[in-house]
């Protein structure tokens, strides 16, 4: 099995990279080679057993996608994208990478004759715009209110007509936000999740720039990876013609973050979060979505944690080697 990651150099596509790595199969198929291509050079493990390509280069470029997809992968994980913030602060870069980059791949697979590879398409629970329902079920509407959840919305629609006329086998997971992330803040809208959990427990301080009663829907990088990997070996008959599912996760208040962040790491740790409001950003995050009803996904064995502190300790476990800065 020959395996394609685009957007190989971010967070979860190292990720992603190290567990195939790891498993040494997909599914019930060895792995034979994987491609990682991202605009900048992905990092590569030493010491693996699979060869692994390294490739450079924008998507948006329509020369791109044919030289990606001549080699016929298998199973394509298109995880490449520019964040929300960057999408929404430049509206034509937004387009040309989220959704002409998307475009330009399909419709270079669609181009080799008898080649139907498995797509698995990183979506957005961005693609839902308020008002929303106490939790949004599978039959909610999308409406974006974002530049971003438009352009994974129209990319929602495209994989599910290029699926239906058997030009691809597609599957989109609507991710929740990826908390906690490692690494240095991006220009995610949504980064400040992440980083009054992950800074305060490395011993720096974080900015808060919302109130505490804020509301939202997180996922561990961990879980993120196991919806890729099961995405990838469904059985695309039991998912059927509705091919973009809401993942599950859990929905926590900022101020549930940081109770669980005191129960786990102490007093200390929680007072290096610093309140300094931001209204543009309230204003933002009060046109996300807060809770969901991930029934579809859930009985189609998609999981994930259960309480934010089990999210934390993720954290802790993996990215701090169970070392918390306290003092």
């Amino acid at each position: 099995m020959k395996i394609l990651i685009i957007g190989g150099a971010g967070m979860i596509g190292q990720k992603l990279l190290a567990q195939l790595l790891k498993d040494q199969h997909l599914g019930n198929r060895a792995i034979e080679e994987i491609t990682l291509y991202d605009v900048v050079a992905g990092a590569v493990p030493d010491g693996i057993n699979i060869p692994v390509q390294v490739k450079t280069g924008d998507l948006s470029d329509a020369t791109q996608g044919p030289a990606l997809v001549a080699g016929r992968p298998d199973v394509i994980f298109h995880l490449a994208a520019i964040v929300s913030g960057e999408a929404e602060a430049d509206f034509a870069k937004g387009y040309r990478i989220n959704l002409d980059g998307s475009r330009f791949l399909f419709d270079a697979i669609c181009a080799i004759e008898d080649y139907v590879p498995r797509v698995v398409f990183t979506s957005s629970i961005a693609v839902f715009g308020a008002p929303f329902p106490e939790a949004i079920g599978d039959d909610f509407h999308t409406t974006p209110l974002t530049s971003y959840g438009t352009q994974k919305a129209i990319c929602e629609l495209l994989l599910s007509d290029f699926s239906r006329r058997g030009m691809l086998d597609g599957i989109g997971i609507r991710l929740p936000t990826i908390c906690v992330r490692p690494g240095k803040p991006n220009k995610a809208a949504s980064g400040f999740f992440s980083n009054i959990i992950r800074e305060p427990l490395s011993g720096h301080e974080a900015i808060l720039p919302v109130t505490e009663d804020v509301r939202h829907w997180h996922a561990s990088p961990r879980s993120a990876v196991g919806f890729l990997l099961h995405a990838a070996t469904i059985d695309a008959s039991v998912v059927g013609p509705r091919r973009n599912l809401t993942m599950p996760g859990i929905s926590v208040t900022v101020g549930e973050q940081i109770a669980a962040l005191r129960s786990i790491a102490g007093a200390a740790v929680v007072g290096r979060i610093v309140v300094k409001h931001d209204q543009q950003i309230i204003r933002m995050v009060q046109g996300w979505p807060q809770n969901f009803a991930a029934d579809r996904a859930t009985k189609l064995g998609f999981s994930a944690e259960s309480s934010f502190e089990e999210i934390i300790r993720v954290h802790v476990d993996e990215e701090l080697h169970g070392v918390i800065a306290r003092t």
